[in-house]
């Protein structure tokens, strides 16, 4: 039988930490510490996990979790120390659900007020559950766009999130195919 890392994702991201070898034998239903050892020395082999200098089980180059270090402070400068305070999956942080999320790259400048911008990813997740206020991927009158959606007179409707892009009023049908749940922006150096 085939052990996936989704339930290890999973106890990471709720405890913020990776489980002993006994609770590693509960969360795979194993009777014994052996059959967890070996779990865990599979997930080592395949770089989900791998051991700290203590043994302790800690997340490997394929789990993709990065280390905490702490906080900065994006106003005036302070004093900071480091302070590893665990680790964050991004996938599990971005993520809500897995089954039904994907990825779209932004082309145009029709939300950049919204922090998006061109290049960048916005994390969607397929869903009907959409309110008044939200980013969403729509298909109105045959194209597909972002924006936010709005309401007035109890009907909907697109607003962008730059003032120099009208709203954007169905003639026939707007169907709701998603809700952006985050964005991804990575920064160049400049050479």
């Amino acid at each position: 039988m085939k052990y996936t890392k989704e339930k290890l994702v999973s106890f990471f991201s709720s405890n913020g930490r990776m489980p002993s070898y006994s609770e590693l034998a509960k969360l795979y239903g194993f009777k014994s510490k052996n059959s967890a050892y070996s779990l865990a020395s599979n997930f080592i082999s395949q770089n989900i996990l791998k051991r700290d200098s203590k043994g302790f089980l800690i997340p490997g180059k394929q789990f993709n979790g990065i280390q905490i270090l702490g906080t900065v402070q994006a106003g005036f400068p302070t004093f900071a120390s480091e302070d590893k305070s665990g680790y964050l999956s991004l996938d599990e942080w971005l993520v809500n659900e897995h089954d039904a999320t994907y990825l779209l790259k932004v082309s145009g400048d029709s939300m950049i007020d919204a922090g998006i911008l061109e290049g960048d990813y916005v994390v969607v997740e397929r869903t009907q559950d959409f309110h008044v206020g939200d980013i969403v991927i729509a298909e109105v009158d045959d194209d597909w766009t972002m924006k936010y959606l709005r309401i007035k007179n109890k009907k909907y409707y697109l607003e962008a999130a730059n003032s120099e892009y009208p709203d954007i009023h169905p003639e026939s049908e707007l169907k709701i195919h998603g809700v952006v749940r985050s964005s991804v922006r990575k920064y160049e150096t400049k050479k």
